[in-house]
């Protein structure tokens, strides 16, 4: 298969397609608001229209499929979309991310219906802490389904943490002893100024380098092993002096949009081809007004092939950089959001 390159060389290899908007969390770095303008859910997607774009993405090349949110899980009878997607053709993997609050019970049946790998997000390991940065006291819930997911036979799982100066940056090395203890890698992510970031600040931000040299004074010294086998990975993989592998994406002081090969659907089927695109391309209005999948094919490819975006380098060239979107434009526009982006 030819791959659909931009104009930048870069292949359309992935899809990140979001089944909802709504999150049971409110973590700051993404949903710090109280009050949210939720997309109607007549717009969204069915799941035998999320199996049919998905369908159109595999046939382009774009084989890596992962379902997000909001939080993914909120979405009823998932591992029926799940079991749809997997067998299309050209689906080469099928995985999820997820924040955990309702993996526990699911975990079997999400395995069962043909789920690859799973990506959990754990951001402390104390539960007053998550109850004052997520608005949440549901930690042992997130760690009850960590726990699921490995005794549903899940592997590869990888714990994702988003590293905030002043709130977490001092559980760096306990949480990287968490994932390990269980078989995990950990991976640290920078706190990004994307849409829905409207508390951010640039002092709050800590940085690739910074969790190296912590992780180097627990684990011993480091080496990159970035990226083998997939150079169009978010995350540089660092294995220390004493085995332990560990993650990091560094999407705000070091960014890959050079290496990006992932476009981005949202629950009612806009297509974004960028995290910080301004706009996307609305595919549910031609999926429901009966285009057919060469049709569709044939939008997502002039969409890809015109793709300039390297919008995380863009704000970086910005040196002194604020908020991304401030709260009466994702008021305005709530496609602007992380959440409804599929982060």
């Amino acid at each position: 298969m030819k791959p659909v390159l931009d104009r930048l060389q870069r292949p359309l290899g992935a899809v990140r397609i979001s089944v909802t908007d709504r999150c049971n969390l409110r973590c700051r770095y993404c949903m710090p608001e109280d009050d949210y303008a939720w997309l109607p859910r007549a717009s969204l997607l069915s799941f035998e229209e999320v199996t049919r774009l998905t369908g159109v993405f595999a046939q382009l090349g774009a084989g890596k499929i992962r379902l997000t949110g909001g939080e993914p899980l909120l979405r009823r009878d998932l591992d029926r979309l799940i079991a749809m997607v997997k067998v299309l053709t050209g689906v080469r993997e099928v995985a999820l991310t997820t924040n955990g609050l309702l993996l526990a019970p699911l975990a079997a049946a999400l395995k069962a219906a043909g789920l690859d790998r799973i990506t959990i997000s754990l951001d402390t390991l104390h539960a007053e802490r998550m109850t004052a940065f997520a608005k949440s006291s549901r930690h042992a819930d997130v760690v009850a389904g960590i726990d699921a997911a490995l005794a549903a036979g899940f592997t590869g799982i990888k714990l994702n943490t988003v590293v905030v100066r002043g709130y977490n940056d001092d559980e760096i090395v306990p949480i990287a002893r968490f994932a390990r203890s269980r078989g995990i890698e950990p991976r640290f992510i920078e706190y990004m100024d994307v849409g829905g970031a409207t508390r951010w600040r640039s002092e709050e931000v800590f940085s690739r380098g910074e969790v190296i040299a912590v992780l180097e004074r627990a684990f011993g010294p480091a080496e990159s092993v970035s990226r083998i086998g997939d150079r169009h990975a978010p995350a540089e993989r660092v294995r220390f002096g004493d085995g332990l592998v560990a993650g990091v994406i560094a999407s705000t002081t070091a960014p890959f949009c050079r290496d990006c090969d992932r476009a981005r659907v949202t629950a009612d089927g806009t297509l974004f081809v960028c995290l910080y695109a301004e706009h996307g391309v609305d595919l549910r209005e031609p999926l429901r007004q009966g285009a057919t999948d060469a049709e569709l094919a044939g939008l997502v490819t002039r969409t890809w092939e015109a793709r300039t975006d390297r919008g995380a380098e863009a704000r970086v060239a910005m040196g002194d950089r604020g908020i991304l979107v401030p709260l009466e434009g994702l008021r305005a526009d709530p496609r602007r959001e992380m959440h409804v982006r599929g982060g």
